[in-house]
């Protein structure tokens, strides 16, 4: 073997060996190149800076972030606690995350707009990790059936586009971007997660939308296939306009 060779391969051992002692990050990392020299693949999840503007987020690999998603949020504090009140579907509109709430309350105080602090925790982390995807987001206010005094000036619409938008807050002073939040809804009560009870207490969540992008090098938006259906909201009783608050 001549003398170039052998060096050229042991580089290439001490290479191997550090990447087999690197963190699971840069790991998937490497292994991406590989599968996609390009650098247009499934990169979500590097914690590289500007590593948010080397890919895009489309049907084709939105399955990659929410399981990327998954596993970070078992990181957060009481997570064994929450883990039954996180949803992550993947839908027409694009990645809905749904954060609902127990009958004492998870991420909300109960009947308030001040999240808790497992509600901070949780917010905190999807806006480190979504604040890396150029992906627009939206973010929605849900409520039960339950209703406000009659004389009050305060109800369910006002209450979900509150709670919403103080989500928005949250978010962006830790991690999103000014510009990456393109609406903030509050719907009250006319989105459901529990048609059946409307008094039931995950009919109140929160949710947030990671909205497809277009694909690399197209001018059209990115078409989910029929197959693609919102689970836990009932889109036959959806209005057609529903409330919008933008800020």
């Amino acid at each position: 073997m001549a003398y170039a060779d052998f060096v050229t391969a042991m580089m290439a051992l001490f290479i191997v060996l550090w990447l087999m002692n690197s963190s699971k990050q840069i790991q998937e990392a490497v292994g991406g190149y590989f599968k996609d020299p390009t650098g247009t693949a499934k990169q979500v999840g590097s914690d590289m800076v500007g590593s948010g503007q080397n890919f895009v987020v489309t049907k084709d690999n939105m399955e990659q972030l929410k399981e990327e998603l998954q596993r970070a949020i078992k990181e957060v504090p009481n997570f064994d606690k929450l883990k039954n009140h996180i949803d992550m579907t993947v839908t027409n509109e694009g990645l809905r995350i749904e954060l609902t709430e127990s009958a004492n309350g998870t991420f909300f105080d109960s009947g308030s707009t001040k999240i808790s602090a497992d509600g901070e925790d949780l917010l905190k982390l999807l806006a480190q990790e979504l604040g890396k995807l150029p992906n627009k987001l939206a973010l929605e206010g849900h409520t039960d059936s339950k209703k406000y005094p009659p004389d009050s000036n305060y109800g369910n619409w006002e209450l979900s586009t509150d709670r919403a938008n103080a989500a928005r807050r949250l978010m962006q002073s830790n991690g999103i971007r000014a510009d990456q939040v393109s609406q903030v809804r509050g719907f009250a009560d006319q989105r459901l997660r529990n048609p059946k009870d409307p008094l039931d207490p995950s009919n109140r969540r929160i949710s947030l939308i990671v909205k497809y992008l277009n694909k690399p090098g197209t001018s059209e938006p990115t078409k989910p296939s029929a197959e693609d259906t919102e689970s836990g909201t009932p889109s036959q009783n959806e209005p057609a306009n529903p409330t919008q608050k933008k800020e």
